[in-house]
């Protein structure tokens, strides 16, 4: 199994040292689409998964979901956390075992999810169904210093519900003069990259695990369409992922690197647990 680069207290020791350097962001890749956000001692989550609730979910089917990463930390370790997105229903990207003790361990926190998903989500947390900040594509929220855009995902198609609410979104995330673009499961579609040339990003967050029917499972952006992304919305940096945590449902970055290579698209791989600084644009 792959270990992580940073694990439990070192991890945490990392993110504490981050904070001295209020001049620059970080961003942690925490497996799959997991990534933690920290501006100036503030911090958002993205779309944790930090438990191993679909593999025993899945432990006696057709369909296992064997672990490929170990767990970078604990959901309850992460007490400082300000806001955290999930972009849509699925278990990798909403995850009762790991939201629950996050609202334990920061019971101010605020969660943002899509409003087409509120029901769903009250259920699943057992939280009363005002608690989580519902978006559409369009509007935003602002939680500290993060203002959370949403924007439309398509997974693999963009889906509504009766009230023509999307149920699968992005999320731009501005703070200070710097974008961060998180897209959770997502293809391309009509108008994407037009919608997001509004704003100028400075990281793109994208899946690169691709979409093949045998899997029966949603798929995802294939990494040369991911690095070709990239470079269409003027990203000045972009960095992979949804890969290396289900064996059977992954992907090597290998094309997505040869991609932005070929394109000239500015990118780096992280491994889990890896930090990444602003202070590396150019």
């Amino acid at each position: 199994m792959i270990k992580p680069v940073l694990q439990n207290e070192l991890f945490l020791a990392d993110v504490s040292a981050a904070r001295e350097d209020f001049e620059h962001f970080h961003l942690w890749w925490l497996g799959q689409s997991g990534f933690l956000l920290q501006w100036q001692g503030k911090h958002l989550l993205f779309d944790p998964y930090l438990s191993d609730s679909l593999t025993r979910k899945y432990a006696n089917s057709d369909k296992p979901h064997a672990r490929m990463t170990e767990r970078v930390l604990a959901p309850e370790s992460l007490n400082f956390i300000d806001a955290v997105t999930s972009s849509h229903n699925h278990t990798d990207h909403f995850d009762a075992d790991t939201l629950v003790p996050l609202l334990r361990s920061n019971p101010k926190m605020e969660l943002v999810v899509p409003e087409a998903n509120l029901e769903f989500v009250a259920d699943r947390l057992k939280v009363r169904i005002d608690l989580p900040r519902g978006l559409d594509a369009g509007q935003f929220a602002s939680v500290g210093p993060f203002k959370i855009h949403a924007v439309p995902s398509a997974h693999e198609q963009l889906e509504k519900d009766a009230n023509g609410r999307h149920r699968f979104l992005g999320y731009v995330v501005e703070f200070g003069y710097r974008f961060v673009y998180h897209s959770g499961d997502t293809v391309l579609y009509d108008g994407m990259v037009e919608g997001l040339r509004h704003w100028p990003i400075d990281v793109a967050l994208l899946p690169i695990n691709g979409r093949l029917p045998e899997r029966r499972v949603q798929g995802n952006l294939w990494g040369r369409e991911a690095a070709q992304l990239a470079k269409d919305i003027g990203a000045r940096l972009v960095i992979p992922c949804h890969y290396e945590m289900f064996e059977f449902n992954t992907a090597t970055p290998d094309e997505f690197v040869t991609g932005c290579i070929h394109l000239d698209q500015p990118h780096q791989v992280l491994r889990a647990g890896e930090r990444w600084s602003s202070a590396e644009l150019r």
